[in-house]
Parts: structure tokens; C-alpha cells; sequence
């Protein structure tokens, strides 16, 4: 087994000493696991789930902390300082993540938040970030299935819509007339699989498409009320965000919802609120 910078690995602790605890790395020595990271009641020849990263002399080091994103994977993450030679992101660690100039889509600003790839520098064997996210993401045909829930990361907001990256792998996109609820770049959520397109793109959606979707919440709807008391204040005219912040589904499905429960006949509509049938 080889260590993996930039992730978590399993390592036995081999020594101790009065600044932290020395864990095998194997072919790569031993590894220092500072005093402030080591758990308590811990001893020689438990095995810890630590993250390995390169300290500020380029040493490598173990954390018990979990960054905000590791080796291979894509965050958003803010911008704590730019020297010379690049930008600095703040990732959860002693040490901030650095982005080269060349690695910039446009100059990083302090306080900002961009969206990077993490990985290592073929060359120096640093963990470093880019911008170009394009050139990260998988030029496979993914093999989702329609309605298929995947996890997104918004990337970037287009005259389409918002790019997002699936999974931590492929590319997707959610279109502006079909977001109900407010978007911005650095949101993780999950979403729905709309189509995989001949280019390996994915049309997403917030929500899943069809009859089924609208029967399951019309049972929720059904319930909720249920639940409190019979009655509730939202209706059809109510504001798109209002419905979303209770149910988290679109106004367009909430709509349809009420008009299938009132059809059956198990609800009453009127002027401020909805009410169980016969309540």
C-alpha cells in the first residue's frame, strides 16, 4: 500500500514524541501527526484515519481535520490571500491551497470564491488548485438513467441556465426556465437527470419529471396538512419561494398537487389557506 497525498489514508502510529505522534508511510518514512491533531487515549499501534498534505517546508505532514475538498474532486472554495506568484484558498487547513496564475481564469481577487479542481503538480508534487474546470471534467458519455438523483455542484451561471458539475465528474445543466428556487455558483445540492445528450452533457432538473412526481406530493401535501391541524395558509397564489421553503418543490408541482387532492375531493380551497375536506 502506497500513501495518497492529498487524501485520507489509514496509518499505523509507530512513535511517539513530545510534539505529536510519527505514523508509517512506508516507502516515504515516517510521517509527523502534530500534538494538536492526535486523539485522545491514542497509542502506539492504532491505526488513524488521517489526511496527508505538504506543511509550509514542503514536509509531508498528517491532520485528523477534514478539509473542504481533496485530490480529485471540485469546491468552491474563497480566496484568503494573492502574492506574486498566485492565489491562496482557504480549505479548512493550516496551509491554504494555492492556484498559479497560469492555473486563473481571470486574476483571483481576496474575499471571492471561485470554484477549482484540486490535484497534483506533475512536477513539484504539490497540491494545487485551477479554475479551468473544463479541462478536469470527464469526456466519458456518462450512463445515468432519466430521473437518475445525482449530487451537483452549481458552477457557473450562463444565458441557459447553470452549468454544474455532477458527481465530481461529468457536466451538467440546469436550464433557467425550469429553476424554481434560487441558484448561485458554490451551491451543492442534488438534482435529477433529465437526458444525457450524444455529447455526454447531462440536462438536469431540480425535481423529478412526470405523473409520479406529482402523486408522491400530493400524499406529502396531504399529510403535511394532516399534521397541522387540517388546515394550512399556502395556496396555488402564494409566492414561488414561500411553497419551496415549506415543501421544496416548484410552485408548477404544488399547483398540480392541490388540483389532484381537490379533485379527489379530500381538500377544500379557500381564500387564505387549504383545508382538509370536512374539517
Amino acid at each position: 500500500m502506497s500513501i495518497e497525498l492529498g487524501k485520507f489514508n489509514q496509518l499505523e502510529v509507530v512513535k511517539e514524541v513530545d510534539f505529536g505522534m510519527y505514523l508509517d508511510g512506508e516507502e516515504e518514512g515516517e510521517i509527523l501527526l502534530p500534538t494538536r491533531y492526535v486523539p485522545e487515549d491514542c497509542k502506539i499501534g492504532d491505526f488513524l484515519n488521517v489526511f496527508l498534505y505538504l506543511d509550509m517546508d514542503e514536509r509531508l505532514i498528517a491532520t485528523t481535520l477534514t478539509p473542504l475538498v481533496q485530490v480529485g474532486q471540485f469546491a468552491c472554495l474563497e480566496v484568503a490571500w494573492v502574492n506574486q506568484f498566485g492565489a491562496f484558498l482557504n480549505w479548512g487547513l493550516m496551509k491554504d491551497l494555492f492556484v498559479p496564475f497560469s492555473e486563473q481564469k481571470m486574476k483571483m481577487q481576496v474575499g471571492r470564491n471561485y470554484v477549482v479542481h484540486v490535484h497534483l503538480d506533475e512536477e513539484s508534487y504539490r497540491i494545487v488548485a485551477s479554475a479551468k474546470v473544463e479541462r478536469y471534467l470527464s469526456k466519458d458519455v456518462p450512463e445515468y438513467s432519466p430521473d437518475e438523483e445525482v449530487n451537483i455542484l452549481i458552477w457557473q451561471k450562463t444565458d441557459l441556465g447553470f452549468k454544474a458539475i455532477i458527481d465530481n465528474k461529468y457536466s451538467g445543466l440546469l436550464y433557467e426556465n425550469e429553476i424554481f428556487r434560487p441558484l448561485e455558483t458554490g451551491v451543492q445540492t442534488t438534482a435529477f437527470v433529465k437526458q444525457v445528450r450524444e455529447d455526454g452533457k447531462v440536462d438536469l432538473m431540480l425535481q423529478k419529471a412526470g405523473f409520479a412526481k406529482v402523486d408522491d406530493f400530493a400524499k406529502t401535501l396531504l399529510e403535511y396538512i394532516k399534521e397541522h391541524g387540517g388546515r394550512i395558509s399556502l395556496t396555488d397564489k402564494s409566492p414561488a419561494d414561500e411553497i419551496y421553503d415549506v415543501f421544496e418543490v416548484s410552485k408548477k408541482t404544488f399547483k398540480k398537487g392541490v388540483g389532484d387532492l381537490y379533485k379527489k375531493r379530500l381538500i377544500t380551497l379557500e381564500e387564505h389557506g387549504i383545508k382538509l375536506a370536512g374539517s
